[in-house]
């Protein structure tokens, strides 16, 4: 079955050689693949794959079934990413890394280690949890392996708390003794075309080395020259600035006109009609109360102003698409909870991208909350490529 969504958009909206300089990933924490997608949409090859949770697992291995995308070149790797501390299992690996650097081919590792540790919703129990010390072995395994270069994302929090910024800075330091010059940046998915509010750190790093073949000479920081904005789509104050509707009372299967001044393209509706949500096969995969819901019926389009039970409103963006920690989101017009189907659709996801349909309910929902949006996703792999200078021109 040919590739068509991610062919078109490789060679027409890239425009990467990919047959010569395609990067090679490495992907971590890899869930049903959402951050994955977007590389390969930029032009990458994503030949490894690590992932703890085998329904996550599976659900990646079925969207690329169904979407008709080869496997990994290097497979999957169901287990914990500790079990890479192991030298023997180091040793694969660095074979690997080694193979593909053998063939002129960069290596690039992404991954997103599991971020309630870090959440000012979530645990919050900083580097000590659990999760937590995840974000110290993804970043030991970078330096033991030497990837040209990585991408780490988490949530904003361990960026902006105190007591978690000193975690950060300490592994950032351990990058830059081993070579690595990082940059970073709080990205919003909105930005790149998402339709969610939805903040995270990225922290991006290249090997001096690799920089060196570029001309450029940088010790800890390229803040001044890495492309971030370059594929942004959408200015965060311009989005701020537009007149988006507040709250109106709740009409199921009501009919609300557009308003004026607003960018249809980070709407609800929008992604809803763009995936066409109500014949997608997980369309029917909804949670739903045992005795019906009464508020499901009162709270008005667009309250999202509680920590649970958030009505979206059709003309608007969705907030964070997270539904761990009692968060319930509604959907606009419909006396329900939102179906997995709309969901994968305010993830920016291709219509093509579907869940097993044996999945349980609060897996489909725990993998969508945690991937990172697709626009988002390839708007960023778009951005090391062009530094990267990856191009026809090359």
């Amino acid at each position: 079955m040919p590739n068509i969504i991610l062919d078109v958009e490789i060679k027409l909206e890239a425009g990467y050689n990919i047959m010569k300089n395609t990067p090679v990933i490495f992907s971590f924490f890899s869930g049903a693949g959402f951050l994955d997608l977007g590389f390969e949409a930029a032009g990458y090859d994503v030949a490894f794959v690590n992932e703890y949770h085998r329904p996550f697992l599976d659900a990646y291995k079925h969207s690329r079934k169904v979407m008709g995308m080869p496997a990994p070149k290097y497979g999957y790797h169901l287990g914990d990413i500790s079990e890479f501390e192991n030298p023997d299992e180091s040793q694969k690996i660095l074979n690997l890394v080694s193979m593909v650097k053998s063939d002129n081919k960069l290596v690039g590792f992404i991954g997103g280690p599991p971020c309630p540790d870090f959440s000012i919703g979530g645990k919050n129990r900083g580097h000590e949890g659990e999760n937590g010390k995840l974000s110290a072995t993804y970043i030991e395994l970078i330096c033991k392996q030497r990837p040209d270069f990585f991408l780490f994302e988490n949530v904003k929090g361990l960026w902006r708390t105190k007591k978690h910024r000193e975690f950060y800075e300490t592994m950032k330091e351990k990058l830059h003794c081993n070579d690595y010059v990082t940059t970073e940046r709080l990205i919003n998915s909105i930005e790149y075309g998402a339709p969610q509010q939805r903040e995270r750190i990225i922290l991006i790093g290249f090997q001096k080395s690799i920089l060196h073949g570029l001309g450029i000479e940088a010790t800890h920081s390229l803040k001044e020259i890495f492309p971030w904005e370059k594929y942004i789509t959408h200015c965060i104050q311009d989005i701020i600035a537009m007149p988006w509707p507040g709250m109106e009372p709740f009409e199921e299967d009501g009919n609300r006109n557009k308003p004026n001044g607003i960018e249809e393209k980070l709407t609800v509706e929008y992604w809803f009609k763009k995936n066409d949500v109500l014949n997608h096969p997980n369309a029917h995969q909804y949670f739903t109360p045992r005795a019906g819901l009464a508020k499901f019926q009162v709270i008005p389009e667009g309250d999202d102003s509680k920590k649970s039970y958030k009505r979206l409103h059709r003309w608007r963006p969705s907030p964070t698409v997270a539904y761990g920690n009692n968060e319930v989101h509604l959907h606009p017009y419909k006396a329900r909870r939102l179906s997995v189907a709309e969901a994968l659709s305010l993830q920016s996801l291709p219509k093509e991208f579907e869940l097993p349909p044996n999945i349980t309910l609060s897996d489909a929902f725990k993998t969508i909350g945690n991937g990172v949006p697709y626009e988002a996703s390839k708007g960023i792999a778009k951005t090391i490529l062009d530094f990267l200078k990856v191009n026809n021109d090359e």
